[in-house]
């Protein structure tokens, strides 16, 4: 029951929801020799919504966000690409890991070269153009957009990192457990990529110890506020950083380019 309720949104009031079909009838009245009209979902109208769920975002500074952003992406398949251990695992395995880890990298990447962002509302069409185009988009199109709720995660998530003032080395072998994650399914080598992760956990936590010797849960916090990583979705980080500049490409095949 909750979840059905989270995914209701309360923002339209009742003139709103008396208004679309309203609209939509006195429309379908004027051409009524459109029969695709009859199956037009005027519900689908967007409105200004203030739900954190439903209310989407985008960059405010696009073009200099993006290209920051880019370039973090480059140096995260690099430093993937540069790791000998990696390299050694079979190519199902290198991709699985991709896969699963380039987001969190991402991420990491972020927060170790401080790239710091604005958003803004993304402006909605008008419900009267929509039901006049009649535009029904193809399930291809339909992509998870940043909203509020997703973008605010990921900000808290790099705050955190931000506030423990990594180091270098500490940022790469947080990388290193990030990439080695044994969890991933079908890995062929799996009990290898299981022992790789332990190394560079014990690497983390011996740099640690040495930068920190007075910061006894200094590590804990580390492997804590990187298991927020999980929380953010590929499709938002795709969406908000990539989107503007790849087009309707898919942003894992250039990884997948990029890195074999």
């Amino acid at each position: 029951m909750q979840k059905k309720m989270d995914k209701e949104c309360h923002c339209l009031t009742s003139s709103d929801r008396f208004l679309n079909p309203i609209l939509y009838n006195i429309l379908s009245q004027m051409d009524s020799s459109r029969p695709s009209q009859d199956h037009f979902d005027y519900s689908s109208v967007p409105h200004r919504c203030k739900c954190e769920a439903r209310r989407t975002l985008c960059l405010k500074r696009p073009t200099e966000i993006c290209k920051a952003a880019s370039a973090v992406l480059v140096k995260t398949v690099h430093f993937m690409k540069n790791l000998p251990a990696f390299n050694q695992l079979p190519s199902s395995d290198q991709f699985a890991l991709l896969k699963s880890c380039w987001a969190p990298l991402f991420i990491l990447g972020l927060a170790q070269e401080h790239v710091d962002f604005e958003v803004v509302d993304v402006p909605a069409d008008s419900m009267l153009k929509k039901i006049l185009l009649n535009r029904q988009e193809s399930p291809e199109l339909e992509r998870e957009q940043p909203t509020v709720a997703g973008v605010s995660k990921l900000k808290s998530c790099l705050k955190k990192f931000w506030s423990l003032d990594l180091s270098p080395k500490e940022y790469a072998y947080l990388k290193g457990t990030t990439i080695f994650n044994p969890d991933v399914p079908n890995l062929k080598a799996g009990l290898f990529v299981e022992g790789l992760q332990q190394e560079a956990q014990h690497a983390l936590s011996e740099v640690v110890q040495l930068l920190h010797p007075g910061q006894q849960e200094r590590f804990a916090r580390i492997l804590l506020t990187a298991s927020t990583l999980q929380g953010i979705t590929p499709s938002l980080i795709t969406e908000l950083f990539f989107r503007p500049v790849i087009g309707q490409a898919n942003l894992l095949e250039l990884l997948v380019d990029m890195l074999f």
